[in-house]
């Protein structure tokens, strides 16, 4: 991640809270075999926005044709299998060019991405810095860092991967990202309007249904779902259409560019909506920026609803995160009828 992108990149945290392209890529010939690892989402409509008002999310509906989805998030035991095919070599693990970063010495020019560390003591939310650092040796392989390691975490989604990462790895897998509108309509699983993915209440029967921050964010984590970082990417309920960790876990690349206008006005329904033609949001104006859904495992009722539905965040190409991945979509036919 280059270092004009950090400032971006933690910036587009806090916007949590808060056509015109179609796919040049994942469009598979005809068949009638189920890909595997994927689920068929049938063709339908929905009321695409935010169920808390979010300006950059107004209510509005969306027809969508049936698509294919990865049932989970792409994990660390695929990317693997991707670098080993491909010798690929992700954003975080290269070196910033002199171009990149004009005036800035080599030997600080290192690879590494944004990693969450907790502080030690109460701080004020809106000095989100104080929680948030660049760690140089920080990617895919060491997410929190050159200490931290996935062995023992293949079943866990891959983070630290930009969206030009996850796109490279879709057209290895002749697949390709979601547009915004098919990850939502995916995510709600033919709930419509509801607040999250499993309905309106947030803890129904007492047992939290995905992997967000309980407690005081970000000193306090009472891990009431069990995890202080990534889960396995089955550890919670799949939805109504059989996709799990649409919420929580960890937050996803779309194919769209983020606009905070993206959604026009609402009057009329879109039909199969590719998102706008570019990405310039008025925060940065000389920054293209990607639409990311989902949330994370820093996901809080008291800082960040991004696990809702309906939220959307924003961030650079070119950006790392420890609590960024991605999953993929598929444009073929219906599975055949049984």
């Amino acid at each position: 991640m280059r270092t004009a992108s950090i400032t971006v990149a933690i910036c587009s945290l806090l916007a949590a809270q808060e056509q015109a392209k179609a796919p040049v890529a994942g469009t598979a010939p005809t068949t009638t075999t189920s890909p595997p690892g994927m689920v068929w989402i049938p063709p339908g409509e929905f009321t695409m926005g935010s169920q808390n008002g979010d300006s950059d999310a107004p209510l509005h509906r969306v027809k969508l044709d049936g698509f294919w989805l990865d049932c989970t998030e792409v994990t660390n035991a695929q990317f693997a299998a991707f670098v080993v095919a491909t010798a690929y070599v992700t954003d975080a693990e290269q070196q910033p060019t002199a171009e990149e970063l004009p005036g800035v010495p080599a030997e600080q020019r290192v690879p590494g991405a944004l990693v969450f560390k907790q502080p030690g003591g109460q701080v004020d939310r809106k000095e989100f810095r104080q929680w948030w650092q660049f760690v140089p040796g920080a990617d895919w392989r060491h997410p929190l860092g050159p200490d931290s390691k996935v062995a023992q975490r293949d079943d866990h989604p891959v983070v630290q991967v930009s969206w030009r990462d996850a796109q490279a790895y879709c057209k290895w897998a002749h697949k390709r990202l979601p547009s915004e509108a098919e990850w939502e309509y995916a995510a709600r699983g033919g709930l419509d309007q509801k607040r999250y993915v499993w309905g309106d209440e947030q803890v129904p029967g007492g047992k939290w249904q995905a992997n967000i921050w309980q407690g005081d964010f970000p000193t306090r984590n009472e891990l009431g779902d069990g995890y202080a970082t990534t889960a396995p990417v089955r550890a919670f309920a799949a939805n109504g259409f059989g996709l799990f960790g649409m919420s929580g876990n960890v937050w996803e690349w779309c194919e769209d560019f983020y606009r905070a206008d993206a959604y026009g006005d609402g009057k009329q329904c879109c039909i199969n909506p590719r998102g706008p033609k570019d990405g310039v949001d008025a925060a940065d104006p000389d920054l293209q920026q990607r639409v990311m859904r989902g949330g994370s495992y820093l996901c809080s009722d008291v800082y960040c609803l991004g696990y809702q539905p309906g939220t959307r965040m924003k961030s650079s190409p070119d950006t790392s995160l420890c609590h960024a991945g991605f999953r993929c979509a598929l444009t073929a036919p219906a599975p055949a009828a049984k």
